[in-house]
């Protein structure tokens, strides 16, 4: 057989063999529930006696642990949870102790930041409610949730990115997209 055919051949069969990858990828990054939070989005529970419930004001104590959510499209009902990275932990603080950046992006005290640490991608679920401090149980980094997401403690590089909230109709809804890159960023 000729050279020039079996390079075609091979050529043919990288060709099918990446289209038949970019498909499927391609239409997943299409899905509602893959989608990142959208301005409007509502806010409801991940977990628990609540879980797909949506969030209210009333439903959150004052600096209390953190509730595990995703957003739901109000009109479709679709719930953006195709994805970990569109996870987030709320909770509520009072509005006079966050700081001036952490206020914007709080629809009353109610803040949302991502549950993705920094470091490594673990979820950020474990609470210090002495400090009111988010920590991640992998490397322990710790987060304050009052100023910004800061980084407190641990090697997290970067603070937890927020996830800007408005209160309409006693439910919490999205505001606005994140406030950065969520997720961890490896070094090559």
């Amino acid at each position: 057989m000729p050279k020039e055919s079996i390079l075609s051949r091979r050529a043919l069969c990288k060709l099918g063999l990446a289209s038949s990858l970019a498909i499927p990828l391609k239409i997943k990054a299409q899905t509602a529930n893959n989608m990142r939070p959208q301005p409007g989005d509502l806010l409801v529970f991940d977990e628990g006696d609540r879980k797909d419930q949506v969030i209210t004001p009333a439903l959150l104590v004052l600096n209390a642990q953190p509730v595990p959510a995703f957003a739901q499209d109000p009109v479709s009902g679709d719930l953006r949870d195709g994805s970990r990275l569109n996870r987030v932990m709320v909770m509520r603080a009072h509005p006079a102790d966050l700081n001036a950046a952490t206020r914007r992006n709080a629809a009353d005290g109610i803040i949302a930041y991502s549950a993705v640490c920094t470091h490594t991608g673990c979820d950020v679920t474990n609470w210090n409610a002495d400090s009111l401090l988010m920590a991640c149980p992998c490397h322990e980094s710790q987060f304050d949730v009052r100023n910004s997401g800061r980084v407190t403690g641990g090697p997290a590089p970067r603070p937890l990115v927020m996830l800007p909230l408005v209160i309409e109709n006693d439910q919490l809804k999205v505001a606005r997209a994140f406030t950065g890159r969520v997720g961890f960023q490896q070094d090559f």
